[in-house]
Order: C-alpha cells, then structure tokens, then sequence
C-alpha cells in the first residue's frame, strides 16, 4: 500500500492555505449557515454537528486523490478562517478538475479569493498536470462570475435546471480554463 501524499499547503503573499481540520468545524459552519454564503453555494447545514459532513468529504477527497480543500487563513491567523478554496472530482485520466470556493460576507471585494485561487490554479495546471479546470456558477451570482472570467476563464454555456436548491431546479453556468496556465 503506497503512503498518502503530504497535504500541498500553499501560500501567497497575503494567505496561507492550509490543510482543514477537525478544529475548524465552528468556522466552516460559520461560513456554510451564512444566508450569504450559501445563497449561491448549493450546501448548507442547520447545525455545527451536521457540518462535520463536510469535513469528512475534505478528508474523503484527498484520501481517495481526487480533491483537495484548502482553508484560508492570513499569515499571521494560521487557525481563523475566511473561508475556504478548493479542486474536486479531479480526473487524473482525462486531466480536469471543478473549482470551487466560499467567502466570509466580511472580506468579500478584497481581493482574497482572486489572490487565492491563482494559487490553486498554479497547483491544479503546474502539480497535478491537469489540462482543464471548470466551474459551474449559478447565473444570478454576478460577482462569481467575473472573478472566475478574470481568472481566464471562458463561459462555455448553460446547463439549464441541472441542480436542484429546496423545491426548484436552478440553471448552473459553465466556465472553463484551460493549460497553459498564464495568468500573472
């Protein structure tokens, strides 16, 4: 049995992106019962306890390598979280990925999340070779949209009614960025 892979901890000049742990439960509640948050996030949980779901599929992710998830942390507040970033359903055969990524309301407009996410895409292009990383954005989330288009990448079209939020279908946008990675 080969020995599972350090957690890539990355680091950017403002950010720390570390591995999330068993510690940070409270803050990825925090973030993931945020009405904000989660208005466009498709995930949501009512209780602190049922929140450890999503930490058992971050460690389920990178047990199995087909993601990774990242907290974001300052520099110098290794243990607060600002939210969190990460590459999932990564297909080493195919060489893809989805992004994801989720914000506290308190630093949106800050740059984070850009700054963050070039560090991941610099990750998912240079280490794991990946030829395509995609995400799916919901149409009325605006500011998602340009962040990932300033990123490079390229709207690619509309699933309609492809996901289901409480009792309606909703349409997701797709957008997709290929290798070369060459965004400074």
């Amino acid at each position: 049995m080969s020995a599972q892979p350090s957690f890539p901890i990355r680091q950017t000049s403002r950010y720390l992106l570390r591995q999330i742990q068993q510690a940070d439960r409270a803050q990825i509640f925090a973030g993931l019962s945020n009405p904000r948050v989660i208005a466009h996030y498709g995930i949501a949980y009512d209780t602190e306890i049922a929140a450890q779901e999503q930490i058992d599929w971050y460690e389920s992710m990178q047990q199995a390598q087909t993601g990774y998830w990242w907290a974001i942390c300052t520099l110098d507040q290794p243990d607060k979280l600002l939210g969190t970033c990460g590459l999932y359903e990564i297909d080493s055969y195919n060489k893809n990925a989805d992004i994801g990524y989720w914000l506290l309301p308190d630093y949106w407009g800050l740059g984070i999340m850009h700054e963050c996410l070039l560090s991941i895409l610099r990750f998912g292009f240079d280490n794991l070779a990946l030829h395509r990383i995609q995400a799916e954005i919901e149409p009325a989330n605006i500011a998602s949209a340009k962040l990932i288009q300033k990123l490079g990448f390229e709207y690619e079209g509309r699933m309609r009614q492809i996901a289901r939020r409480e009792d309606a279908f909703i349409d997701l946008d797709n957008y997709a960025r290929l290798a070369p990675f060459a965004i400074g």
